[in-house]
């Protein structure tokens, strides 16, 4: 390739400018730090911390703790990305956005390549461009987890690319070479399994199969989805011994009352803010749940016109196929139909159409179908082209243009939690999650009238969700509005008995109004959730220390101990007095000796020296 091709004419010219830009635009992503979900399953995440631990978070859920199993992800890719991400950069946040805007630069050279294959060179630069730069891209890329998305899609891509390549046959080295990253990017993100439909159009669009055509087709490609299903077999059975289910579909937060009403009114009112994110993305948020997308009880103008914009969009997709069918031009409109059909099936997973996803709407899930966005846009660039040669590439510059500023502008609102609520706050007061982070200011603040009366609100738009639940109790309690809590607290474990948080937040609450038996009982049911949590172990220990079951109680303390708490001095003293309540003094002298070893002063040493002579004991 010589430096003065033009990435109008040369595809390798326009994969590489194009990726250039892309680090480019995204050059001031690696100023974030850690942010939203980041913190979660990234910075407070000790199993990707060490090498020792990785292999176990390997076959672990993808969010880590107590919520892992009930939101039915498991991303062994990307947890194994993070651990080795850590393994070089520690807690330092730079390397591993650095990491994510490389992968997008290589993410848009596989768009570049793949549309090389389906248009004009001009047409893929084109593509390419709009690819690198979209606003609609910003969450995945600047916010570290959002590598899920783009380390899918690199998989992905590049298996695309490898089977248009390989024409009507595939030899059996590019066949193993594609269904391995076909298990790479199912193993990174559960929506690359679309890459089962995709197939059949990438076929379609080097050759036209049609409905009669159908069986002479799978009879050719019988290999290649059957190695695609035992692929898919293979990680669902991952995830089912992973998580305890094949999938896991759950309501929107705040929105669960789509499992009682026909959700199709809710989606479809979604759909005119993705055609509005792809064609004019100015206005961004954080959050699409309730109250900035509300819940539909029926039909109205804006679900009507969501319905009416998809079909008129998938009737231009069919004629356009039809009429590229049957058009010798290398520029066949068929390009058009190419990209809808590839929206349409790369979104399916996330658009809440077949199966509640958890999200009513989120841009991060729009960065793999986006390409079928870009390519259709890229064909009309270059049909206007033909016809306009100098309206076209204005449109073209100023698109780019506007893009770049919108997406530079856009990052640094996933800088820190503090940034991404403060943007959400001030740019979508009306989103229940806002109310909730506005609920926590102000407690943390320790206005907590204001703070009850954000809370209230919030509630009101996304209703008895669980994490909002548990997570303004916690408040309560800190404020010591026990009796509300406890109200609260026992809706949530109502309602999601699955997770394990707000039982044992009431085992905390029982425990400290001597309600010895039901904390036990709401500390082993948290247990059986997360046999690790050291702080159910110690409330366990309290309760049943108390209702004179000793030996039990020294067995709950051990386990808190050995489960995180051994460099807690309090722990040693406080199963030194369980022992000594046993008549066992010499291990409560060998408890007591552990603590000492962990006091820090020497008026820690003094303190435990004293409860030596106070309990009376002595050296054995």
């Amino acid at each position: 390739m010589k430096l003065w091709d033009s990435p109008f004419r040369n595809l390798r010219a326009a994969a590489v400018i194009c990726g250039v830009l892309a680090i480019a635009v995204f050059s001031n992503a690696p100023g974030n730090e850690f942010a939203y979900d980041d913190n979660l399953i990234v910075l407070e995440n000790t199993g990707i911390q060490s090498l020792e631990t990785l292999p176990q978070a390997l076959v672990e859920p993808y969010w880590p703790g107590r919520y892992g199993t009930g939101l039915g992800l498991w991303r062994p890719v990307v947890t194994a990305l993070f651990g080795a991400e850590w393994a070089l950069f520690g807690g330092n946040p730079v390397g591993f956005h650095v990491v994510n805007v490389l992968f997008h630069a290589a993410v848009t050279v596989l768009v570049v390549l793949l549309l090389g294959e389906i248009l004009p060179v001009a047409g893929a630069f084109i593509g390419g461009l709009l690819f690198a730069v979209h606003p609609v891209h910003v969450e995945a890329v600047a916010n570290v987890v959002g590598v899920a998305e783009i380390l899918s899609a690199f998989f992905f891509l590049w298996a695309s690319i490898l089977l248009l390549r390989a024409r009507k046959r595939m030899a059996p080295g590019r066949l193993l070479a594609f269904l391995s990253l076909y298990l790479l990017a199912f193993l990174t993100k559960e929506s690359a399994i679309t890459l089962l439909g995709v197939v059949l159009l990438l076929d379609s669009s080097k050759d036209d199969i049609g409905v009669k055509d159908l069986g002479s087709y799978l009879r050719r490609r019988w290999v290649l989805y059957g190695g695609m299903l035992a692929v898919a077999g293979v990680v669902l059975l991952g995830r089912f011994l992973v998580l305890g289910s094949f999938a896991k579909p759950y309501a929107p937060l705040g929105a669960s009352i789509l499992t009682e009403i026909p959700r199709i009114w809710t989606v479809t009112s979604t759909w005119p803010h993705i055609i509005r994110l792809l064609f004019f993305p100015l206005d961004l948020s954080v959050d699409y749940g309730p109250a900035v997308v509300p819940i539909a009880y029926g039909w109205s103008s804006v679900n009507i016109t969501g319905v009416i914009l998809v079909l008129g969009i998938l009737a231009l997709a069919f004629v356009a196929w039809r009429r590229g069918v049957l058009s010798s031009e290398r520029l066949s409109s068929r390009a058009i139909g190419w990209g809808v059909v590839w929206f349409v099936i790369t979104i399916s997973p996330t658009s809440n159409f077949f199966f509640l996803s958890g999200i009513l709407l989120s841009e991060r899930t729009l960065y793999l179908p986006s390409v079928g966005f870009v390519a259709a846009a890229a064909w009309a660039i270059l049909r206007l082209w033909q016809t306009r040669p100098r309206l076209a590439p204005t449109i073209l510059v100023v698109a780019v243009v506007l893009m770049c500023g919108r997406t530079w502008t856009r990052t640094p609102t996933w800088k820190n939690n503090m940034e991404v609520f403060h943007v959400l706050t001030s740019e979508h007061p009306e989103a229940g999650r806002a109310q909730w982070v506005l609920g926590d200011s102000y407690f943390t603040a320790g206005q907590v009238r204001e703070g009850l009366r954000a809370y209230r609100v919030a509630i009101g738009i996304l209703g008895g969700h669980y994490n909002l639940m548990v997570g303004v109790s916690r408040n309560l309690i800190g404020a010591g509005h026990i009796d509300a809590a406890e109200l609260l607290l026992t809706y949530a474990w109502e309602q999601r008995p699955e997770f394990g948080v707000a039982p044992g937040l009431l085992a905390h609450i029982y425990d400290r109004q001597e309600r010895y038996p039901e904390a036990e009982a709401a500390a082993r049911y948290s247990l059986e959730r997360d046999s690790t949590d050291a702080v159910q172990h110690h409330t366990l220990s309290r309760a049943l220390q108390a209702q004179g079951r000793l030996i039990e109680a020294a067995d709950s303390r051990r386990a808190a101990i050995r489960h995180g708490e051994s460099e807690h001095l309090e722990q040693w003293v406080w199963l030194a007095e369980v022992q000594l309540e046993l008549g066992d003094t010499a291990q409560a002298w060998a408890s007591l000796d552990s603590a000492r070893l962990r006091a820090d002063s020497r008026r820690e040493r003094s303190q435990i020296d004293s409860i030596l002579v106070e309990l009376g004991v002595g050296a054995p």
